[in-house]
């Protein structure tokens, strides 16, 4: 699970052209979150390439670049000239800052650091669009996963190299973690969770491959980052049953569960009690069910005793009227099974076979035909 995170990553990026013109500095910033005011037209000066000016330099140049990059521009107004010219300077000087930081040209001074980190957040976290929930509030949606409503925000173009520059900062050999977490801290690392909830899924699986990384890089971090999850899942289950970023969280869980040390921590045992368990019983669990599945056998593979705390959590929160679900059920019961010992079987296996008998007298065909009988 965490190869396949990892080698997947984010998409690849189009590299910045080294004949491209000297990229420019918008003097004008204060129409930073109205986008481009052409009555008043901006001053603009010429900024040099990184190759064009000597070594010691180019962290300053660095830091004007990043200035240039924190004026966020308002996509959903109509693209005059101006506009579209400045949008591609910064489009361009974001592709430099990215080429900057991966080509490992020195360690970036803290002060460095802490503009990048603010740039960063300036583009980032803002007031996103309402999301519909499609995918995560209607029966519609919990029936049929693949019709959900996708949102795509018009600032990607943007906002996709704001992302890859995160990700190149965070996994950086010259990232020294003891540095970068007091610009990566835990205010930071909650907004990006808020993130989650965003209806495009584009950004969904960067702010995955980030926080994943950020997880892996920051080890000061990972207690909060778990408790900060399991607060997202709380919410969920027991008051809106409205996220867009479930699945992507489940993602990123299946792969810390797997690397789990063992003895298994006492704290470990309750997050699989109190929230992946309570999460089969939301009505959209259709949609993040297989990412749910892994980490529940996750467990079982980890600590076989906890088979029969899982197949009793199964057996709890079985649907009644959803066949649909009820054959996601099926499918989870029998890959746990497949790693469940004859001892802990014994323990559950009353209540098993009167649910598994249940569902042999089902009107679906599907269900009264789970493939682990056969």
């Amino acid at each position: 699970m965490l190869n396949r995170i990892i080698k997947r990553g984010a998409p690849k990026l189009p590299k910045a052209d080294a004949n491209e013109p000297p990229a420019v500095v918008v003097g004008h910033v204060s129409r930073a979150a109205a986008g481009c005011d052409t009555s008043s037209v901006p001053s603009i000066e010429a900024l040099p390439l990184f190759r064009d000016v000597p070594a010691g330099e180019r962290q300053s140049l660095f830091i004007r670049k990043l200035r240039l990059c924190a004026v966020v521009f308002d996509f959903s107004d109509m693209i005059t000239l101006r506009c579209a010219r400045e949008r591609e300077v910064k489009r361009r000087n974001l592709a430099e800052l990215i080429d900057f930081v991966q080509s490992s040209s020195g360690r970036l001074a803290e002060p460095v650091q802490e503009e990048l980190v603010r740039t960063i957040a300036a583009n980032i976290f803002r007031c996103p669009p309402p999301v519909a929930h499609e995918n995560t509030g209607s029966e519609a949606a919990a029936a049929d996963p693949e019709e959900e409503n996708i949102f795509l925000d018009p600032a990607w173009p943007h906002l996709q190299l704001v992302y890859e520059l995160l990700l190149r900062y965070v996994v950086s050999s010259d990232t020294d973690a003891k540095v970068a977490k007091r610009f990566i801290d835990h205010a930071f690392v909650l907004r990006v969770l808020d993130l989650f909830d965003s209806g495009d899924p584009r950004e969904r699986e960067y702010l995955k491959t980030i926080l994943h990384r950020i997880y892996g890089k920051f080890m000061v971090h990972r207690p909060f980052i778990r408790k900060a999850i399991s607060n997202i899942f709380y919410r969920f289950i027991f008051e809106t049953e409205r996220h867009s970023g479930i699945g992507e969280l489940l993602e990123i869980l299946g792969s810390i569960i797997n690397g789990f040390a063992l003895p298994m921590k006492e704290e470990h045992k309750l997050f699989l009690v109190r929230v992946l368990i309570p999460l089969h019983k939301t009505k959209p669990a259709g949609v993040y069910h297989h990412q749910l599945a892994y980490c529940t056998t996750q467990f079982v593979e980890k600590d076989c005793k906890l088979a029969v705390t899982v197949i009793r959590g199964l057996l709890k929160y079985w649907p009644v009227t959803n066949c649909q679900k009820e054959l996601l059920f099926l499918g989870e019961l029998e890959e746990v099974l497949e790693t469940t010992q004859p001892s802990e079987f014994q323990q559950c296996m009353v209540p098993l076979f009167k649910q598994i008998s249940r569902c042999l007298n089902s009107s679906h065909f599907q269900v009264m035909n789970p493939s682990f009988l056969s």
